[in-house]
C-alpha cells in the first residue's frame, strides 16, 4: 500500500538526515519527499510518500515519533 506521512520537525541541521536514515535502516524506500516551511521558522513540515505493509508503517511511525527533532507524525492518507 502507498502511505503518506506528514512530519513536523525542528528546523535544525541534520534533522532531515536522521528521519531519512531511520527509514533507510528499516529498508523502507521513500517514493517522494517534500520539505516546506511553516509559520514558525523553527519548525519544518516534511511530507513523504512510501509503500509498505500497514503494520510496517505503524512501526515506522512509532519509531519516527521517538526521534529527538520530531514534533509530530500524522498518517493522513493510505491508498492501495
Amino acid at each position: 500500500m502507498k502511505h503518506t506521512l506528514s512530519i513536523l520537525l525542528q528546523n535544525e541541521s541534520g534533522a532531515l538526515m536522521r528521519v531519512a536514515g531511520m527509514f533507510a535502516a528499516r529498508h523502507c524506500n521513500i517514493d517522494s519527499l517534500t520539505v516546506a516551511t511553516t509559520d514558525d521558522p523553527e519548525v519544518s513540515q516534511l511530507t513523504l510518500v512510501m509503500h509498505g505493509a500497514d503494520d510496517t508503517v505503524e512501526q515506522i511511525i512509532k519509531q519516527t515519533r521517538k526521534l529527538v527533532d520530531v514534533i509530530d507524525v500524522s498518517h493522513p492518507a493510505t491508498t492501495p
